[in-house]
């Protein structure tokens, strides 16, 4: 719901932001109204605790048709690092709790699992990403079906976080999801 603005003046408005050239513009909006609800494609993020890796997750998932699960541990994603990270996905992109979507779990792990381009992408599937220093811990892993990488021929031992998870997207993309 859109509501009509009133002129405020340049410093009440650098009064409430945090960044260091303000804003022209603020929104007030309730966490009751973001969407809610999965996706036949989902991100479930365990403990990433990054708000601007969670922005950048929920910007690539809008990108690519996806939903958002968060785990507790997870940073708040109507921050104001993860709103702005976010550039509007927030507005869009349902959101859950970590065990709600249904289908196939994938883990998305650094290394040893299915090349990603190999991954039969069919049917429901949720790609569980952990925090970037502590990975997916084995209680976890152990939930997943299968567990998939990103190939890196450069020879790189990981990626950030969003990073992994906006390649993994546009992968299932490109394989016609």
């Amino acid at each position: 719901m859109l509501v009509a603005g009133a002129d405020v003046e340049p410093e009440l408005l650098a009064e409430v932001s945090s960044l260091a050239h303000p804003p022209r513009v603020v929104a007030v909006f309730r966490r009751d109204d973001l969407p809610r609800g999965t996706r036949p494609v989902t991100l479930a993020l365990w403990r990433v605790a990054d708000p601007g890796n969670v922005g950048t997750l929920l910007r690539a998932a809008d990108a690519f048709g996806a939903g958002v699960a968060l785990s507790d541990g997870c940073a708040d994603p109507t921050g104001p690092k993860a709103v702005r990270a976010s550039m509007g996905s927030l507005f869009r992109v349902p959101l859950s709790r970590f065990n709600e979507p249904e289908g196939r779990r994938i883990a998305l792990v650094p290394s040893g699992g299915i090349a990603l381009p190999e991954l039969d992408s069919r049917g429901e599937v949720v790609l569980v990403l952990g925090a970037e220093r502590e990975g997916l811990p084995a209680e976890i892993l152990e939930r997943c079906e299968e567990r998939a990488s990103i190939p890196q021929p450069g020879g790189g031992e990981s990626l950030n976080v969003a990073t992994a998870g906006a390649i993994a997207l546009y992968e299932l993309t490109r394989q016609g999801r």
